[in-house]
């Protein structure tokens, strides 16, 4: 009954992988389904290291995701873990034809591979966000491959100015997939272009940006358009160059928010209605002028409580709209501003 429900979980999160076993017959355990990558995202990686001509050792192969995405790009890989019952479900999921073996990511068994690692950050089905708590650690992957091409899945909160004190040199790359950030993914000088440090890649869109890219991005007020930026750009530390990239400016320099008077193609937008200072009765009263029946409300930089904001406009309109809540202006001297606004889609 477990791999059963397991598999209908896995459906949508690994449909794409292919291989000699379908995904819906193949073997999980829960944990190993949680972790596992998501075959778009799996995919992209797949393709990179694929451009890139590099062998792949997957020391940390789990249950074959990584694998079946490496061998559809056309990729040679070699796979191991210490976990013999996700060995065994990857010898399943993959086929004979999988080259697999029970090593220890810490003991190195290939030569002239490039090494992917997917540290555990999970503990008893709860996530690990500290650097300190992955299994097995990154200051020790990175001692370890310190000769060697390694390239490592991480959180996407993980904290980029602590990656620098381990030594880690090379590139971050921040991934998107409908709308949520997925992974940051830790990519070696030797399999990036030069110079690059930090890549946003919005797989839905086929965009990435880095910041080798243009960043001259003004500061203006708002125009037609405001943009919330995908959480990858966010992420990446990359508003500017998506900014610069398409024509848009930001509404203050600490902020995220950009606008602009036309929307990039695809993305989703707020069309500023009213601009007014953050005052509730103010606010209460413009939505109600504009029969605002549903309220999605987005706020950076201002502390509000959306959902309690939203229970005390008391709306009884038949109109959806969008607040848009962010602080204008240096700390001392700036103030909440509220963009009245209607939503693209």
């Amino acid at each position: 009954m477990e791999t059963t429900l397991l598999r209908r979980r896995a459906a949508e999160k690994l449909c794409g992988l292919g291989g000699p076993v379908p995904v819906s017959n193949w073997l999980f355990t829960d944990e190993a389904l949680q972790q596992a990558t998501a075959a778009p995202v799996a995919v992209h990686r797949a393709k990179r290291l694929a451009e890139a001509g590099a062998v792949v050792h997957d020391a940390t192969c789990s249950i074959g995701t990584e694998l079946a995405a490496l061998r559809g790009a056309g990729v040679r890989a070699v796979g191991s873990d210490l976990d013999a019952v996700r060995l065994a479900m990857a010898r399943h999921n993959l086929g004979e034809a999988a080259v697999l073996c029970r090593a220890d990511a810490l003991a190195p068994v290939t030569r002239n591979a490039a090494v992917l690692v997917d540290p555990a950050r999970r503990l008893d089905g709860r996530r690990r966000f500290r650097i300190e708590d992955y299994r097995p650690g990154l200051a020790a992957l990175i001692d370890t491959y310190r000769d060697r091409d390694l390239v490592v899945k991480c959180s996407p909160g993980i904290d980029f100015d602590e990656l620098r004190r381990l030594g880690f040199a090379g590139e971050i790359e921040v991934t998107s997939y409908r709308g949520s950030v997925r992974e940051a993914c830790l990519w070696p000088a030797g399999l990036t272009q030069p110079g690059i440090r930090r890549r946003a890649s919005v797989l839905d869109r086929g965009e990435q940006i880095t910041d080798s890219d243009p960043d001259d991005c003004p500061v203006r007020p708002a125009g037609r358009w405001i943009v919330d930026p995908d959480g990858a750009v966010v992420r990446a530390g990359l508003v500017r160059h998506y900014g610069a990239r398409h024509g848009l400016w930001q509404l203050d320099p600490d902020i995220a928010y950009l606008s602009g008077d036309e929307l990039p193609p695809a993305v989703r937008g707020f069309e500023v209605l009213e601009q007014l200072a953050l005052d509730e009765r103010r606010l209460r009263r413009a939505l109600s002028t504009l029969d605002c029946g549903a309220l999605e409300i987005l706020v950076r930089g201002v502390r509000v409580d959306p959902d309690a904001l939203r229970r005390r406009m008391r709306l009884r309109g038949g109109r959806p709209l969008s607040v848009v809540i962010t602080r204008l202006g240096s700390r001392a001297a700036g103030g909440a501003t509220a963009f009245v606004c209607r939503a693209s889609r």
